[in-house]
C-alpha cells in the first residue's frame, strides 16, 4: 500500500506538468521524428520521438515556439494556441517560400534549390485555379510546355522542341510510354483526370539516366492524391462540379476518404461530357474562312449518312464532343514504423472520339472520309509499391513499384461513297518493377541507385466489315474482307532493363555538385504474318540496342538571392514498335516498317540563372539550353521490292519510313518571374523561344513551336480571389516548317495560293494570336466554394501550332467545391 501511494504521488505531479504534442507530416498523416523545439533564444530545447510526439512543459504559456526539421518548413506557434489543435502540429514538405521540394529529378525528394534542372511544379490549389477541362489543357499552362491539338480528345505535349515518343509521361513513379507511343502527335496526356492530381512535376531537358528511353525533351510527372492517416477515425468527401458554355461541357468529381490510425483509403471519381466545339468569331489574323466547318459527317453513333452534311453554323466544330471517366482507388497502410505500403487502381476510358482533322480532310472538293474515330481509349494501371526505412549505412530508404498497365486503343474508319468500315485495334499489356534506393551518407551528400524493368506485349489486330444499309439506317453487316494491320500481326515484345546511380554533395555552403550514370538494354521481337498486302525482306523483326547516358549538374548560390545552374546530359530513345514496325496512311502517305533504325542520341548543355527579391518572395529566371541530336529518326521516302507506292485502303500511296538521318539541333530559352507584389497581390509569366534545324539537310526540325508565353497577376483578399490572364503566341512562318516529315500539318494553316504547286507557296504558316481571361473565386465558408472564370475573352479564332481543331472561342465556366 506504502509503494502504491507514493507511486501515485510521484506520478500526480508528472501527470500535472507533463504536456505533449504531436507533430505529423501534412501529406500522409504519419508522425515525425527528429523535429527539434525551441524559443526564440533557444535556451530551451525538445526533440519529438518515433511517435512524433514531444514535452512542451519547459516552455511558457506565452511563449512562441519553433518547430524546425531539415525536410520541411519552420513552423512557429503561441504555446498556449496548441490546444486549440488539440495538441497536433502539422508540418508541410517544402523550404522557402519559393523553394519547393520535388520528386521528380532523383526519383526522391530534393529541394530546388539543390537541383541544377529546369523545373516546374503545378499543385492541387494551382490545379484548381486553372480549372483545366483536360490534362492537356493543365500542361498547356505550364511555362515553357506547347499542346498540339488533332481533335479535342487530345492534346501532345512539346517540351524544348521534343513531341509524342521524345516526352516521356510518368504517374506516381510508373512510365506511361509503351511501344507504340508514336512519332507526331500522341493524346495518351488525358488518360489522367486533372482533377485526380495532387501535383504535376515538368523537368526539362534529356532525364534519361533517371527514365531511360524516351526523356528526350523531358519527363512529364503525373502525380495523383493520395489518402492521410488520422489519429482518430474520420470519413471525409468532396465534389467538384463545373459547366462550360463554349463546348457545353459538364464534369463531375466525387471523391471518398477513409482515414484511421492503420490504414487510409481514397476513392475518386470523374465524369467529364464535352460537346461540340465552338471556335472563336472574331478573325483579327484576317482569314475569313481559315478552320471554318461548312460540312461534316453525320456518320457517328451508328447513324448512316450518305453525303456530308451542311453545317448550320460553320463556327461550330462538328464532330469533337467525347465522354470521358476516371477512377482512382488508392489505400494506404503502414505495415511497421519504417515500411508502408500503398495500392494504386487507376482506370480511364472514354467514348469514340472523332479525329477531327481527318474527318475535314477533302479529297476533289468533298469530304473523304465519313467515318474516322477513335475507339474508347482504355487505360488500367494496378501499382503495389513499397516504401521501405531500414536506415542502414548500405540503404537509408527505397521504395519498389511494381506495376501492370493495360492499354487499349483503336481506330475505325470508312470513306463517303463506300460501306466499307475497316477497324484496327491494338492492346498493349505492360509490366514493370522499379527500385529506388538511397544510401546514407553525411548530411551534405546523396547517393542513389536503383533499377528498373519493363515488359511490353502488344497484338494488333484489323479486320473489315461491309455495311448492310436498308432505307437509310444500318441493318448489322453483309461481307466481311481483309484490312493491313497496324501493327505487326503475329504479335510483338518490348523489353527493357537498366541500372542506373546517382550522386549529389554540398561541396560547401554555396555550391552542390550533382551526377548519374545509367546503362539501359532494350530487345524488341515481331513477327509478320499476313502478307496480303504488304511483303518485307524478312518478316522476323528484332532488335537489341545498349545504351549508356550520363549527366553532371552543379548549382551555385553566391548569396541568399542568387543561384547559378548548368547542367550537361546525354539522353537516347531507343526505336520502339511504333518506329519500327507501322504502317500507316497520312495524306497520301503510307509508312511501312524499316527493322533497321538505332537509337537517337541527345546531348545537352544548359545554364540557368535565378534571381530573388523581396525576401525571397520573388524570383525572375532565365535558363538557355541547346541540344545536338545525333542519328535522328526522321520520316522520308522509302521503297519496298523497288517500288515507292503501294496500295492502302483502296488506294495507291507513296511510301515512306522512318530512317536515321545524322545530325540536328535544337536550342532556345525560357524567361520566367513569379512571386508576391504585396500581400494581396501575385503575379507570374513565361516567354519561350525555341528554335531547330537540321545540321545534314539544312531543314527545320519538325515540332518547333513559335515564341509563345503567358502573363497572370492575382488578388486575393479574405474570402475573395481575382484575377487575369494574358496568353500570347508570335506567327510562326511557312518557310520554317518542315515541310517533308508531315508532323507540322502545314495544310492546317491558312491558304494564300491555292493555285500553288509548292506548300511553301501556298500556306501562311501559323498566325500570331493573342487571348485574355479572367477569374475569380468566393470561398462561401470551409466547405463551400464558387469559382468562374471567363477565357478568350475577345473571342479571338485562332489554332495552335501543328493544331488540326481550332481553339475554344470565348468560354464561360462556373464551378461549385464542396467539402464534407
Amino acid at each position: 500500500m506504502k509503494l502504491t501511494l507514493t507511486t501515485l504521488l510521484l506520478f500526480i505531479p508528472f501527470a500535472i506538468f507533463s504536456q505533449q504534442i504531436t507533430v505529423i507530416d501534412a501529406e500522409s498523416g504519419k508522425p515525425i521524428e527528429t523535429v527539434v523545439l525551441h524559443n526564440l533564444e533557444k535556451t530551451k530545447n525538445a526533440v519529438s520521438d518515433e511517435n512524433g510526439k514531444a514535452d512542451i512543459s519547459i516552455f511558457n504559456e506565452k511563449e512562441t515556439i519553433y518547430f524546425s526539421h531539415v525536410s520541411y518548413a519552420e513552423f512557429t506557434s503561441l504555446k498556449n494556441r496548441l490546444e486549440a489543435n488539440n495538441y497536433k502540429v502539422y508540418l508541410s514538405k517544402f523550404s522557402e517560400q519559393l523553394d519547393e521540394v520535388v520528386l521528380s529529378v532523383f526519383r526522391t525528394e530534393a529541394k530546388t534549390n539543390r537541383i541544377a534542372e529546369q523545373i516546374e511544379v503545378v499543385n492541387t490549389k494551382e490545379i484548381q485555379k486553372l480549372s483545366p477541362q483536360t490534362s492537356a489543357d493543365l500542361l498547356a499552362n505550364i511555362p515553357g510546355i506547347k499542346i498540339q491539338k488533332s481533335q479535342f480528345g487530345g492534346g501532345s505535349p512539346v517540351l524544348r522542341g521534343m513531341e509524342s515518343n521524345r516526352v516521356l509521361l510518368v504517374v506516381d513513379g510508373v512510365r506511361m510510354n509503351n511501344a507504340i507511343y508514336r512519332k507526331g502527335h500522341l493524346q495518351n496526356s488525358i488518360t489522367v483526370a486533372p482533377f485526380l492530381l495532387d501535383k504535376t512535376e515538368v523537368v526539362f531537358g534529356p532525364t534519361s539516366v533517371m527514365y531511360g528511353s524516351d526523356a528526350l525533351g523531358g519527363v512529364v510527372h503525373y502525380y495523383t492524391k493520395s489518402p492521410k492517416l488520422s489519429e482518430e477515425r474520420k470519413v471525409k468527401s468532396s465534389l467538384f462540379s463545373r459547366f462550360s458554355t463554349v463546348n457545353n461541357e459538364i464534369t463531375n468529381v466525387v471523391s471518398a476518404e477513409l482515414r484511421f490510425p492503420k490504414w487510409a483509403s481514397l476513392t475518386s471519381v470523374s465524369y467529364s461530357d464535352f460537346g461540340d466545339l465552338t471556335m472563336g468569331e472574331n478573325r483579327s489574323h484576317g482569314f475569313d474562312d481559315w478552320g471554318k466547318v461548312f460540312f461534316y459527317s453525320e456518320n457517328l453513333h451508328g447513324n448512316y449518312a450518305e453525303n456530308p452534311t451542311v453545317n448550320s453554323d460553320p463556327n461550330i466544330q462538328r464532330n469533337t464532343g467525347y465522354t470521358q471517366t476516371d477512377i482512382l482507388q488508392k489505400f494506404y497502410v503502414p505495415l511497421s514504423k519504417n515500411t508502408d505500403l500503398k495500392f494504386n487502381i487507376q482506370y480511364s476510358t472514354s467514348s469514340d472520339i472523332p479525329r477531327f482533322d481527318r474527318l475535314t480532310e477533302t479529297k476533289n472538293g468533298s469530304l473523304k472520309f465519313a467515318e474516322w474515330y477513335y475507339g474508347p481509349q482504355e487505360r488500367l494501371l494496378i501499382s503495389p509499391q513499397l516504401q521501405i526505412n531500414p536506415k542502414k549505412n548500405w540503404l537509408d530508404s527505397g521504395t519498389f513499384t511494381l506495376a501492370y498497365q493495360n492499354i487499349k486503343e483503336s481506330r475505325i474508319q470508312r470513306k463517303f461513297g463506300s460501306l466499307e468500315r475497316s477497324y484496327r485495334k491494338e492492346q498493349v499489356d505492360v509490366f514493370s518493377i522499379n527500385g529506388d534506393f538511397t544510401v546514407a551518407t553525411s548530411k551534405n551528400r546523396n547517393l542513389g541507385y536503383g533499377f528498373e524493368v519493363a515488359y511490353n506485349d502488344v497484338s494488333s489486330n484489323s479486320y473489315g466489315k461491309v455495311l448492310n444499309v436498308v432505307d437509310g439506317e444500318i441493318q448489322g453487316f453483309s461481307d466481311d474482307f481483309s484490312v493491313q494491320s497496324r501493327y505487326p500481326d503475329g504479335g510483338s515484345s518490348y523489353l527493357s532493363s537498366a541500372v542506373y546511380v546517382d550522386y549529389r554533395q554540398d561541396l560547401n555552403t554555396k555550391s552542390t555538385l550533382n551526377t548519374g550514370v545509367r546503362l539501359t538494354n532494350t530487345d524488341l521481337d515481331a513477327k509478320w504474318i499476313d502478307e496480303t498486302f504488304i511483303t518485307l525482306p524478312d518478316n522476323n523483326i528484332y532488335a537489341n540496342h545498349t545504351s549508356l547516358t550520363a549527366t553532371i549538374g552543379y548549382v551555385y548560390k553566391p548569396n541568399k538571392n542568387w543561384q547559378l545552374n548548368s547542367v550537361l546530359s546525354s539522353g537516347f530513345r531507343s526505336p520502339n514498335l511504333d518506329d519500327i514496325g507501322k504502317v500507316r496512311e497520312k495524306n497520301g502517305d503510307v509508312t511501312v516498317p524499316n527493322a533497321d533504325l538505332k537509337p537517337e542520341q541527345a546531348y545537352s548543355a544548359e545554364i540557368g540563372v535565378l534571381k530573388y527579391f523581396n525576401n525571397r518572395r520573388f524570383k525572375t529566371g532565365l535558363t538557355a539550353y541547346y541540344t545536338l541530336l545525333n542519328n535522328y529518326i526522321y520520316r522520308e521516302d522509302f521503297q519496298l521490292e523497288g517500288s515507292s507506292t503501294i496500295m492502302y485502303d483502296g488506294e495507291e500511296g507513296n511510301i515512306v519510313a522512318n530512317v536515321n538521318k545524322g545530325t540536328a539541333y535544337v536550342a532556345g530559352l525560357t524567361a520566367s518571374y513569379h512571386g508576391k507584389l504585396s500581400n494581396h497581390w501575385t503575379t507570374s509569366g513565361s516567354v519561350t523561344y525555341t528554335q531547330g534545324k537540321t545540321y545534314d539537310t539544312n531543314l527545320p526540325m519538325s515540332s518547333i513551336p513559335p515564341l509563345f508565353g503567358n502573363f497572370d497577376v492575382n488578388y486575393r483578399f479574405s474570402k475573395l480571389e481575382a484575377g487575369a490572364n494574358l496568353r500570347f503566341n508570335a506567327r510562326k512562318k511557312i518557310e520554317d516548317y518542315n515541310l517533308e516529315e508531315g508532323i507540322d500539318n502545314q495544310n492546317q494553316s491558312p491558304v494564300v495560293n491555292a493555285d500553288a504547286e509548292e506548300d511553301i507557296d501556298k500556306y501562311y504558316g501559323t498566325p500570331s494570336w493573342t487571348t485574355l481571361g479572367l477569374y475569380t473565386k468566393y470561398t462561401v465558408n470551409e466547405n463551400f466554394a464558387l469559382q468562374a472564370r471567363m477565357t478568350n475573352l475577345f473571342d479571338e479564332h485562332y489554332k495552335e501550332f501543328a493544331s488540326g481543331v481550332s481553339a475554344p472561342g470565348r468560354n464561360f465556366s462556373v464551378s461549385l467545391t464542396a467539402n464534407f
